[in-house]
């Protein structure tokens, strides 16, 4: 009998998605650190945070877990204090992608909805000082998981595998523990954000509104770079926040259905409709991690100019190399 369509799937999805996301993200994070794409200073810092967290996405959770772990079980990996440590990371990990989000997506707000705020918020110290204090509650909110698991068997007094506490997760601590980790990991960002893009857009129609009318009829088809840089902030903003949201709604929906957010805890029934709802939700959650540097390229112009650069540059210093070496 062969594997399970789902396994199947898993086998072929992750690799790709590592193969192509890892080199995106990387560029991503150059070209924004060079800070030539006309972007804020500040905003340059919450992308390049954004940019980061994916990344640790698709190596820890990706590479390291769901390829590496899967097909090298006797490695060290499957260690019980590294497999403990390893799931502890895959959570700070998502953790830290969707709450830079949240952070962009309140920064974009208050650059567009407060301007008493905005002088005192928007700028990169300040950027810098959430992204820090944000990763740093994150590890401490997600401790709890690294005790959470157990060795799956002991050979030779050595513990392999991992598995979860079932004393832990069927407690009435631990069930307050998981619901709280998923209101704050999906619950509460869905929320945030689609509370901010609301005030947000709210407020930006309302300024150009008020724009236009002072501008009088007679500069209607005049260009306004001032509401042309509000309509790419905006466009940025809901690509971004609107992917997010599109692509967590299955983890969600899988969730408040079934209860469970892990899908060890299906102890192999690779069939169970739970378990590959479960999968799929964990496929797409992880694919929100890849948009982002899309999106970027797609509505920023310098960007693409950047990545243009970037791409030409390795075949530009290769040629000098060729031509320094041919001879006269």
């Amino acid at each position: 009998m062969g594997q399970p369509t789902i396994l199947l799937i898993k086998q072929i999805y992750y690799p790709i998605l590592a193969a192509v996301r890892v080199p995106a993200n990387l560029m991503t994070i150059v070209i924004l650190s060079r800070e030539n794409c006309g972007l804020s200073k500040f905003i340059s810092v919450y992308m390049v945070a954004m940019a980061t967290g994916d990344l640790l996405v698709m190596i820890i959770n990706i590479i390291v877990y769901y390829i590496f772990s899967y097909h090298f079980p006797l490695s060290f990996l499957s260690n019980t204090p590294v497999c403990r440590f390893i799931l502890y990371m895959t959570v700070i990990a998502l953790d830290l992608s969707v709450w830079f989000t949240v952070s962009f997506t309140f920064d974009r707000f208050v650059a567009l909805c407060c301007q008493k705020f905005k002088n005192k918020y928007c700028n990169k110290r300040t950027a810098a000082a959430v992204i820090t204090t944000v990763s740093f509650l994150i590890f401490l909110k997600d401790i709890p998981f690294f005790f959470a698991f157990e060795p799956h068997h002991i050979i030779n007094k050595v513990q392999w595998g991992c598995r979860p506490r079932v004393a832990i997760f069927s407690s009435p601590q631990g069930a307050t523990y998981v619901w709280f980790h998923v209101i704050s990991l999906i619950c509460l960002p869905f929320s945030l954000i689609a509370l901010f893009n609301y005030l947000t857009i709210r407020r930006i129609l309302v300024a150009n509104r008020k724009r236009r009318g002072l501008r009088g009829h007679s500069s209607e088809n005049q260009c306004d770079p001032e509401m042309e840089n509000r309509m790419k902030s905006i466009i940025l903003l809901f690509t971004v926040s609107g992917s997010f949201i599109l692509l967590w709604l299955t983890a969600l929906v899988t969730f408040v259905s079934t209860g469970l957010s892990n899908p060890n805890y299906y102890r192999g029934d690779h069939t169970n409709p739970g378990y590959i709802a479960t999968e799929a939700g964990a496929m797409l959650k992880h694919l929100s991690s890849c948009p982002n540097t899309c999106i970027y390229a797609a509505t920023q112009r310098k960007l693409r100019e950047e990545l243009k650069k970037l791409l030409k540059s390795p075949w530009t210093l290769i040629l000098r190399l060729v031509g320094t070496r041919t001879p006269n």
